[in-house]
Protein backbone atom coordinates (compact mmCIF):
# COMPACT_ATOMS: atom_id res chain seq x y z
CA UNK A 1 0.00 0.00 0.00
CA UNK A 2 1.11 3.40 -0.75
CA UNK A 3 0.92 6.46 1.77
CA UNK A 4 1.74 8.93 -0.61
CA UNK A 5 -0.98 11.45 -2.03
CA UNK A 6 0.53 12.51 -4.70
CA UNK A 7 3.39 15.55 -5.66
CA UNK A 8 3.13 19.22 -4.47
CA UNK A 9 5.19 22.65 -5.30
CA UNK A 10 7.59 23.27 -2.58
CA UNK A 11 6.65 27.53 -3.11
CA UNK A 12 3.09 27.47 -4.31
CA UNK A 13 1.48 24.26 -3.00
CA UNK A 14 -0.17 23.27 -5.69
CA UNK A 15 -0.94 19.63 -6.08
CA UNK A 16 0.23 17.24 -9.03
CA UNK A 17 -0.24 13.48 -9.76
CA UNK A 18 2.30 10.88 -9.16
CA UNK A 19 3.79 11.03 -12.07
CA UNK A 20 7.64 11.74 -13.52
CA UNK A 21 7.56 15.38 -13.38
CA UNK A 22 9.57 17.79 -10.88
CA UNK A 23 8.71 21.53 -11.82
CA UNK A 24 5.41 23.36 -11.32
CA UNK A 25 4.05 24.83 -14.30
CA UNK A 26 2.56 26.97 -13.07
CA UNK A 27 5.33 29.26 -10.87
CA UNK A 28 8.33 26.72 -11.96
CA UNK A 29 8.68 25.53 -8.55
CA UNK A 30 10.35 22.10 -7.36
CA UNK A 31 7.64 19.47 -6.47
CA UNK A 32 8.02 17.64 -3.53
CA UNK A 33 6.32 14.65 -2.44
CA UNK A 34 3.02 14.68 -0.30
CA UNK A 35 2.70 11.92 2.52
CA UNK A 36 -0.49 10.58 3.97
CA UNK A 37 0.89 11.36 7.81
CA UNK A 38 -2.06 10.37 9.58
CA UNK A 39 -2.53 7.24 8.10
CA UNK A 40 1.31 6.23 7.87
CA UNK A 41 1.07 7.22 12.13
CA UNK A 42 -0.98 4.53 12.60
CA UNK A 43 1.51 1.62 11.60
CA UNK A 44 5.10 3.26 11.71
CA UNK A 45 6.07 2.35 15.60
CA UNK A 46 9.34 2.33 16.82
CA UNK A 47 8.78 -1.57 17.72
CA UNK A 48 7.81 -2.47 14.15
CA UNK A 49 10.93 -0.33 12.95
CA UNK A 50 12.96 -2.40 15.12
CA UNK A 51 11.29 -5.65 13.81
CA UNK A 52 12.45 -5.11 10.70
CA UNK A 53 15.49 -5.91 8.19
CA UNK A 54 18.97 -3.20 8.84
CA UNK A 55 18.25 -1.22 5.37
CA UNK A 56 16.92 1.64 4.20
CA UNK A 57 13.15 0.23 3.41
CA UNK A 58 12.37 0.05 7.25
CA UNK A 59 10.79 3.45 6.77
CA UNK A 60 8.91 2.08 3.99
CA UNK A 61 5.57 3.74 4.35
CA UNK A 62 7.76 7.09 4.41
CA UNK A 63 9.42 6.45 1.03
CA UNK A 64 7.48 7.06 -2.21
CA UNK A 65 7.02 3.88 -3.98
CA UNK A 66 3.69 2.35 -4.36
CA UNK A 67 4.67 -1.27 -4.69
CA UNK A 68 7.34 -3.25 -2.58
CA UNK A 69 10.40 -2.07 -3.33
CA UNK A 70 12.99 -3.61 -5.96
CA UNK A 71 16.29 -2.12 -5.41
CA UNK A 72 18.36 -1.67 -2.53
CA UNK A 73 17.10 -4.29 -0.51
CA UNK A 74 21.19 -4.39 1.20
CA UNK A 75 20.98 -0.80 1.42
CA UNK A 76 21.36 1.94 4.53
CA UNK A 77 21.56 1.23 7.91
CA UNK A 78 25.01 2.19 8.04
CA UNK A 79 27.25 2.25 11.54
CA UNK A 80 27.09 5.77 13.96
CA UNK A 81 30.18 5.57 15.35
CA UNK A 82 31.19 7.03 19.04
CA UNK A 83 34.38 8.86 17.99
CA UNK A 84 35.66 8.76 21.63
CA UNK A 85 39.16 9.13 20.40
CA UNK A 86 38.12 12.35 18.05
CA UNK A 87 36.37 13.60 20.56
CA UNK A 88 39.30 14.15 22.79
CA UNK A 89 41.36 15.32 19.84
CA UNK A 90 38.78 18.25 19.39
CA UNK A 91 37.62 19.00 23.39
CA UNK A 92 34.36 17.73 23.12
CA UNK A 93 31.61 15.55 25.09
CA UNK A 94 29.81 13.48 22.60
CA UNK A 95 30.93 13.48 18.99
CA UNK A 96 29.68 10.70 16.28
CA UNK A 97 30.09 9.85 12.56
CA UNK A 98 27.53 8.48 10.81
CA UNK A 99 29.26 6.60 8.54
CA UNK A 100 28.07 6.20 4.77
CA UNK A 101 31.51 5.37 3.62
CA UNK A 102 30.78 1.74 3.78
CA UNK A 103 26.89 1.83 2.64
CA UNK A 104 26.30 -0.94 0.20
CA UNK A 105 26.93 -1.50 -3.06
CA UNK A 106 29.13 1.41 -4.05
CA UNK A 107 30.03 3.15 -0.55
CA UNK A 108 28.34 6.39 -0.49
CA UNK A 109 25.15 7.81 0.45
CA UNK A 110 23.93 8.35 -2.82
CA UNK A 111 23.05 4.44 -2.88
CA UNK A 112 20.22 5.44 -0.77
CA UNK A 113 18.91 7.43 -3.14
CA UNK A 114 19.61 5.60 -6.35
CA UNK A 115 17.54 2.66 -4.35
CA UNK A 116 14.77 4.51 -4.27
CA UNK A 117 15.20 6.16 -7.50
CA UNK A 118 15.49 2.87 -9.28
CA UNK A 119 12.39 1.39 -7.34
CA UNK A 120 10.05 4.51 -8.88
CA UNK A 121 11.70 4.35 -12.32
CA UNK A 122 10.54 0.85 -12.83
CA UNK A 123 7.07 1.87 -11.43
CA UNK A 124 6.65 4.38 -13.87
CA UNK A 125 7.72 1.52 -16.60
CA UNK A 126 10.77 3.31 -17.91
CA UNK A 127 13.44 0.64 -18.75
CA UNK A 128 16.56 3.43 -19.13
CA UNK A 129 17.81 5.23 -16.15
CA UNK A 130 20.29 8.14 -16.47
CA UNK A 131 22.18 10.85 -14.11
CA UNK A 132 24.36 13.55 -14.35
CA UNK A 133 27.07 13.04 -11.51
CA UNK A 134 30.20 14.42 -9.66
CA UNK A 135 31.19 10.76 -9.40
CA UNK A 136 28.98 8.41 -6.49
CA UNK A 137 25.44 8.90 -7.94
CA UNK A 138 27.46 8.02 -11.54
CA UNK A 139 29.02 4.70 -9.02
CA UNK A 140 25.25 4.01 -7.90
CA UNK A 141 23.12 4.37 -10.95
CA UNK A 142 25.79 2.16 -13.00
CA UNK A 143 25.89 -0.48 -10.00
CA UNK A 144 22.47 -0.71 -8.86
CA UNK A 145 21.09 -0.79 -12.56
CA UNK A 146 23.41 -3.35 -13.71
CA UNK A 147 21.85 -5.34 -10.61
CA UNK A 148 18.24 -4.24 -11.91
CA UNK A 149 18.88 -4.78 -15.65
CA UNK A 150 18.29 -1.38 -17.02
CA UNK A 151 19.97 0.22 -19.54
CA UNK A 152 22.12 3.33 -18.54
CA UNK A 153 23.59 6.49 -19.35
CA UNK A 154 25.62 8.38 -16.65
CA UNK A 155 27.33 11.88 -17.62
CA UNK A 156 30.30 13.44 -15.71
CA UNK A 157 32.39 16.30 -15.83
CA UNK A 158 35.41 14.87 -17.96
CA UNK A 159 38.21 16.10 -15.15
CA UNK A 160 36.51 13.45 -12.54
CA UNK A 161 38.87 11.73 -9.95
CA UNK A 162 40.05 8.14 -11.62
CA UNK A 163 38.88 6.57 -9.23
CA UNK A 164 35.17 7.56 -9.70
CA UNK A 165 35.46 6.82 -13.21
CA UNK A 166 36.78 3.32 -13.08
CA UNK A 167 33.99 2.80 -10.39
CA UNK A 168 31.72 3.69 -12.58
CA UNK A 169 32.99 2.17 -15.88
CA UNK A 170 33.60 -1.31 -13.66
CA UNK A 171 29.40 -1.90 -14.16
CA UNK A 172 29.62 -1.45 -17.78
CA UNK A 173 27.63 1.26 -18.70
CA UNK A 174 27.12 4.52 -21.43
CA UNK A 175 29.39 6.77 -19.43
CA UNK A 176 29.13 10.15 -21.31
CA UNK A 177 32.15 12.35 -20.17
CA UNK A 178 31.36 16.00 -20.62
CA UNK A 179 34.49 18.97 -21.05
CA UNK A 180 33.07 20.92 -18.75
CA UNK A 181 31.67 21.94 -15.31
CA UNK A 182 28.70 19.41 -13.32
CA UNK A 183 26.46 22.60 -14.07
CA UNK A 184 27.10 22.57 -18.02
CA UNK A 185 26.87 18.41 -17.42
CA UNK A 186 23.31 19.08 -16.01
CA UNK A 187 22.42 21.64 -18.06
CA UNK A 188 22.88 19.25 -21.21
CA UNK A 189 21.58 16.64 -19.21
CA UNK A 190 18.11 18.40 -18.80
CA UNK A 191 18.18 18.83 -22.95
CA UNK A 192 18.94 15.30 -23.25
CA UNK A 193 15.86 14.21 -21.07
CA UNK A 194 13.82 16.05 -22.73
CA UNK A 195 14.25 14.69 -26.11
CA UNK A 196 14.85 11.06 -24.81
CA UNK A 197 12.26 10.38 -21.96
CA UNK A 198 14.13 8.30 -19.69
CA UNK A 199 14.65 8.67 -15.94
CA UNK A 200 16.95 10.50 -15.01
CA UNK A 201 16.97 10.16 -11.56
CA UNK A 202 18.05 13.63 -10.10
CA UNK A 203 16.08 15.15 -13.26
CA UNK A 204 12.46 14.09 -13.67
CA UNK A 205 12.63 11.12 -11.46
CA UNK A 206 14.35 14.12 -8.84
CA UNK A 207 11.12 14.68 -6.24
CA UNK A 208 11.29 10.83 -5.74
CA UNK A 209 15.01 10.28 -5.64
CA UNK A 210 15.76 12.81 -3.06
CA UNK A 211 13.26 11.22 -0.75
CA UNK A 212 16.72 8.43 0.06
CA UNK A 213 18.19 10.90 1.60
CA UNK A 214 15.80 11.09 4.45
CA UNK A 215 16.83 7.88 5.84
CA UNK A 216 19.93 9.46 6.54
CA UNK A 217 18.60 11.29 8.82
CA UNK A 218 15.87 8.58 9.96
CA UNK A 219 19.01 6.28 11.11
CA UNK A 220 20.50 8.56 13.63
CA UNK A 221 17.42 9.35 15.43
CA UNK A 222 17.04 5.66 15.63
CA UNK A 223 20.85 5.10 16.54
CA UNK A 224 20.99 7.60 19.05
CA UNK A 225 17.94 5.60 20.87
CA UNK A 226 14.95 7.47 19.19
CA UNK A 227 16.01 11.22 19.75
CA UNK A 228 18.03 13.95 17.71
CA UNK A 229 21.07 15.56 18.57
CA UNK A 230 21.94 18.97 19.70
CA UNK A 231 24.01 18.96 16.46
CA UNK A 232 24.70 17.97 12.78
CA UNK A 233 27.72 19.01 10.65
CA UNK A 234 26.04 17.84 6.86
CA UNK A 235 28.28 18.50 3.34
CA UNK A 236 26.71 20.57 0.26
CA UNK A 237 26.57 20.07 -3.20
CA UNK A 238 23.14 20.34 -4.48
CA UNK A 239 21.77 21.29 -1.13
CA UNK A 240 19.50 18.03 -1.23
CA UNK A 241 20.92 15.98 1.73
CA UNK A 242 20.54 18.78 4.35
CA UNK A 243 17.20 19.42 3.60
CA UNK A 244 16.15 15.98 3.91
CA UNK A 245 17.79 15.17 6.76
CA UNK A 246 15.96 18.09 8.85
CA UNK A 247 12.56 17.05 7.06
CA UNK A 248 13.08 13.10 7.91
CA UNK A 249 13.69 14.35 11.94
CA UNK A 250 10.56 16.41 11.79
CA UNK A 251 8.45 13.48 10.11
CA UNK A 252 9.68 11.72 13.25
CA UNK A 253 8.74 13.95 15.48
CA UNK A 254 5.00 14.27 13.66
CA UNK A 255 4.20 10.47 14.08
CA UNK A 256 5.98 10.25 17.79
CA UNK A 257 8.73 8.19 16.77
CA UNK A 258 10.62 11.04 19.07
CA UNK A 259 9.78 13.70 21.11
CA UNK A 260 11.43 16.33 19.78
CA UNK A 261 13.73 18.68 17.26
CA UNK A 262 15.92 20.97 19.19
CA UNK A 263 18.99 20.11 16.53
CA UNK A 264 20.93 22.74 14.32
CA UNK A 265 22.43 22.22 11.02
CA UNK A 266 25.22 23.48 9.69
CA UNK A 267 26.31 23.56 6.24
CA UNK A 268 29.98 22.67 5.04
CA UNK A 269 31.27 23.19 1.76
CA UNK A 270 34.73 23.69 0.13
CA UNK A 271 36.19 26.93 0.09
CA UNK A 272 36.20 26.59 -4.00
CA UNK A 273 32.58 26.16 -4.31
CA UNK A 274 30.69 27.38 -1.27
CA UNK A 275 27.77 29.22 -2.85
CA UNK A 276 25.35 27.53 0.05
CA UNK A 277 27.99 28.99 2.83
CA UNK A 278 28.54 32.28 1.23
CA UNK A 279 24.97 32.83 0.83
CA UNK A 280 24.24 31.72 4.66
CA UNK A 281 27.40 34.02 5.80
CA UNK A 282 26.35 37.21 4.13
CA UNK A 283 22.74 36.60 5.22
CA UNK A 284 21.25 36.50 2.01
CA UNK A 285 18.40 34.61 0.14
CA UNK A 286 20.35 34.51 -2.97
CA UNK A 287 22.20 31.74 -4.43
CA UNK A 288 25.12 33.28 -6.48
CA UNK A 289 26.46 30.81 -9.15
CA UNK A 290 30.22 30.38 -9.14
CA UNK A 291 32.70 28.14 -11.29
CA UNK A 292 33.55 25.58 -8.76
CA UNK A 293 37.98 25.02 -8.01
CA UNK A 294 38.45 22.11 -5.25
CA UNK A 295 40.19 19.28 -4.80
CA UNK A 296 36.28 18.21 -3.64
CA UNK A 297 34.82 17.79 -6.71
CA UNK A 298 31.95 15.54 -5.34
CA UNK A 299 30.92 19.04 -3.69
CA UNK A 300 31.52 21.07 -6.57
CA UNK A 301 28.31 22.26 -7.86
CA UNK A 302 28.71 25.95 -8.49
CA UNK A 303 24.60 26.77 -8.75
CA UNK A 304 22.99 23.84 -6.25
CA UNK A 305 19.55 23.04 -7.37
CA UNK A 306 18.32 23.06 -3.87
CA UNK A 307 20.69 25.93 -2.56
CA UNK A 308 18.14 28.15 -1.40
CA UNK A 309 16.55 25.59 0.46
CA UNK A 310 19.95 24.53 2.35
CA UNK A 311 20.10 28.31 3.35
CA UNK A 312 16.55 27.88 4.45
CA UNK A 313 17.14 24.68 6.44
CA UNK A 314 20.24 26.46 7.99
CA UNK A 315 18.25 29.49 9.17
CA UNK A 316 15.43 27.49 10.38
CA UNK A 317 17.49 25.04 12.77
CA UNK A 318 19.31 28.23 14.13
CA UNK A 319 22.36 27.00 13.08
CA UNK A 320 25.80 27.97 10.60
CA UNK A 321 27.79 27.58 8.01
CA UNK A 322 31.82 27.29 7.35
CA UNK A 323 34.03 26.18 4.39
CA UNK A 324 37.70 25.04 4.78
CA UNK A 325 40.63 25.01 1.76
CA UNK A 326 41.93 22.09 0.09
CA UNK A 327 44.72 21.78 2.24
CA UNK A 328 42.03 21.79 5.27
CA UNK A 329 40.25 18.98 3.54
CA UNK A 330 43.32 17.00 3.04
CA UNK A 331 44.21 17.61 7.05
CA UNK A 332 40.78 16.42 8.23
CA UNK A 333 40.58 13.33 6.17
CA UNK A 334 43.97 12.11 8.01
CA UNK A 335 42.31 13.40 11.24
CA UNK A 336 39.73 11.08 10.93
CA UNK A 337 41.55 8.30 9.06
CA UNK A 338 44.65 7.97 12.47
CA UNK A 339 41.69 8.54 15.15
CA UNK A 340 38.56 6.60 14.11
CA UNK A 341 39.99 4.28 11.22
CA UNK A 342 37.82 5.81 8.60
CA UNK A 343 39.37 6.59 5.61
CA UNK A 344 36.94 9.22 3.73
CA UNK A 345 36.60 10.87 0.48
CA UNK A 346 37.72 14.64 0.17
CA UNK A 347 33.43 15.50 0.63
CA UNK A 348 34.39 13.88 4.55
CA UNK A 349 37.18 15.84 5.08
CA UNK A 350 35.49 19.18 4.04
CA UNK A 351 32.85 18.03 6.81
CA UNK A 352 35.03 17.51 9.47
CA UNK A 353 37.14 20.05 8.92
CA UNK A 354 33.89 22.56 9.03
CA UNK A 355 33.07 20.78 12.32
CA UNK A 356 36.81 21.44 13.74
CA UNK A 357 36.52 25.20 12.77
CA UNK A 358 33.33 25.57 13.95
CA UNK A 359 34.20 24.09 17.41
CA UNK A 360 37.17 26.15 17.65
CA UNK A 361 34.38 29.50 16.71
CA UNK A 362 32.37 27.91 19.69
CA UNK A 363 29.29 27.94 16.88
CA UNK A 364 29.03 24.35 18.28
CA UNK A 365 29.55 23.92 22.33
CA UNK A 366 31.78 21.27 23.34
CA UNK A 367 29.41 19.71 25.90
CA UNK A 368 26.22 18.65 23.34
CA UNK A 369 25.70 16.01 21.21
CA UNK A 370 27.47 16.10 18.02
CA UNK A 371 27.22 14.09 14.51
CA UNK A 372 29.56 14.53 11.53
CA UNK A 373 28.20 13.25 8.16
CA UNK A 374 30.70 11.09 6.41
CA UNK A 375 28.94 10.81 3.26
CA UNK A 376 31.49 8.76 0.93
CA UNK A 377 34.64 6.31 0.75
CA UNK A 378 38.44 7.73 0.53
CA UNK A 379 39.25 5.17 -1.96
CA UNK A 380 37.33 7.05 -4.51
CA UNK A 381 39.78 9.87 -3.83
CA UNK A 382 43.20 8.68 -3.36
CA UNK A 383 44.83 11.20 -5.30
CA UNK A 384 43.99 13.65 -2.72
CA UNK A 385 46.07 12.92 -0.34
CA UNK A 386 48.44 10.47 -2.11
CA UNK A 387 51.30 13.00 -2.13
CA UNK A 388 50.09 14.23 1.55
CA UNK A 389 51.20 11.27 3.58
CA UNK A 390 54.22 9.28 4.76
CA UNK A 391 55.86 6.52 3.12
CA UNK A 392 56.86 2.92 3.85
CA UNK A 393 60.42 2.01 5.56
CA UNK A 394 61.96 0.03 2.99
CA UNK A 395 64.47 -2.66 4.45
CA UNK A 396 66.52 -5.53 3.32
CA UNK A 397 64.96 -9.09 4.80
CA UNK A 398 67.20 -8.80 7.72
CA UNK A 399 66.05 -7.95 11.87
CA UNK A 400 69.29 -6.05 11.64
CA UNK A 401 67.60 -3.58 8.43
CA UNK A 402 64.13 -3.72 10.42
CA UNK A 403 65.69 -2.55 13.83
CA UNK A 404 68.50 -0.02 12.00
CA UNK A 405 64.98 1.29 10.15
CA UNK A 406 63.08 1.79 13.43
CA UNK A 407 65.71 3.56 15.46
CA UNK A 408 66.20 5.81 12.52
CA UNK A 409 62.39 6.53 12.69
CA UNK A 410 62.51 7.02 16.30
CA UNK A 411 65.51 9.24 16.46
CA UNK A 412 67.46 7.07 18.24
Amino acid sequence: MSYVKGLKCRECGRAYPKDPIYVCEYCFGPLEVDYDYEWIKKILTRKEIESRPKNLWRYRELMPIDKDPTDGLNSGYTPLIRARNLEKVLGVKELYIKDDSVNHPTLSFKDRVVAVALSKAKEFGFKTVACASTGNLANSVAAQSAIANLERYIFIPADLEKGKVIGTLIYDPNLVAVEGNYDQVNRLCSEVAAKYKWAFVNINIRPYYAEGSKTYGYEIAEQLGWKAPKHIVVPCAGGSLITKIWKGLHEFKKLGLIDKVDTKIYAAQATGCAPIVTAIKEGSDIIKPIKPNTIAKSLAIGNPADGIYAVGTVKESGGFAEDVSDEEIVEAIKLLAKTEGVFTETAGGVTLGVTKKLIEQGKIPKNESIVVCITGNGLKTQEAVAEKIGKPLKIKPSLEAFEKAKNKRLGV
